[in-house]
Order: structure tokens, then C-alpha cells, then sequence
């Protein structure tokens, strides 16, 4: 899927193909460098962060790693029309070990990315400012009701004050 994916895409362009639940995000370097980065993710990984991730270890790649010392193999895989397993590929983890601590870094999006870090916080934020609203209405509401029975007892008192001003007013004090 990634040596497809990554023939049919453009110099200097990026697209994400989908085949059952995975996802192939290819960015194509220019013609010129000769090099395209595939990603296969789950489908629910943020596209954003894939193209970010695909950037960075390319930029990555073509500082850290010669050109010469890819190519060869590179050429040696396409006259023979092998594909090396999986694990395996042109260059070595040993001569570009950035590799590896990229994709640590990334299998948490949210981590990675500081953008889904903000809107996770933001997220949570909301969450919390809609408890603290449901919770003031609540008590406002609660008030109301108290508000309601304070009426209704002072209402019942003037009642008794009254009844037992006139229960009071027959009898005298002698």
C-alpha cells in the first residue's frame, strides 16, 4: 500500500488514502530530493498531525542522512523489485534513529501536537464551565423555591398573628 500510495502522489504534494480501517498519509517531497514519507495510521488519527509528523522526519532525513548513502540502496530495491519487510527499509534505524523517537513522541496526538493539546484544554474547560452553569441554576432554583416557601410562611404567620390577636381579644385581664 505505502510503495503505491507513495508512485501515484506528486512531487511537493500530500494526500491521505484510506483501505479498510487504515489510513496511508503520503507527502511528497520535490523532484529534485527524490524522497516521499508514508504514514499508515488508524483512520481516527488527526490528518493534521500526520502531514506534521511526515514533515518534520523528512526535513529531518534529508539533513541528518546523505543522499548517497539511500540512493544506492534505493536503486538495488527498484531493479530488483523487492520490497524490504516490514521493520526493515533503506536506510537503517541505527544511521536515523530520529525515526523512532518521532513516532514515540507522536502515538499521542494530543502530546505531540500543540494545537489538540489547546483544544483538549479547551474541551475540558467547556466541560467544566457547563457543570459550574448547571450547578448556579441549580441554586438558582433552589433559591427560587426557598424564596417561594419563606412567602408562603410568612403568610401563614400574619394568618396566626391574626387568629390569635382575635382568639386573644375576647378574653380580658382582670
Amino acid at each position: 500500500m505505502a510503495k503505491t500510495v507513495a508512485e501515484r502522489t506528486s512531487p511537493t504534494q500530500r494526500q491521505s488514502v484510506s483501505e479498510n480501517q487504515f489510513t496511508a498519509h503520503v507527502h511528497a517531497r520535490p523532484a529534485i530530493d527524490g524522497v516521499s514519507g508514508v504514514l499508515i495510521s488508524d483512520s481516527e488519527y488527526p490528518v493534521r498531525v500526520a502531514f506534521s509528523l511526515l514533515n518534520k522526519l523528512l526535513e529531518e532525513f534529508m539533513i541528518k542522512v546523505s543522499k548517497a548513502s539511500w540512493q544506492m540502496q534505493a536503486n538495488n530495491l527498484a531493479l530488483s523489485g523487492n520490497i524490504p519487510s516490514k521493520g526493515e527499509g533503506i536506510v537503517k534505524s541505527s544511521e536515523f534513529p530520529q525515526a523512532q523517537e518521532y513516532l514515540a513522541r507522536y502515538q499521542d496526538p494530543r502530546q505531540a501536537d500543540t494545537i489538540l493539546r489547546v483544544q483538549q484544554e479547551l474541551d475540558d474547560t467547556k466541560i467544566v464551565l457547563h457543570n459550574t452553569i448547571d450547578s448556579v441554576l441549580q441554586r438558582g432554583e433552589d433559591l427560587d423555591k426557598l424564596v417561594e416557601k419563606s412567602g408562603s410562611l410568612s403568610q401563614q404567620s400574619k394568618m396566626f398573628y391574626k387568629s390569635a390577636r382575635k382568639q386573644n381579644s375576647c378574653c380580658g385581664i382582670m
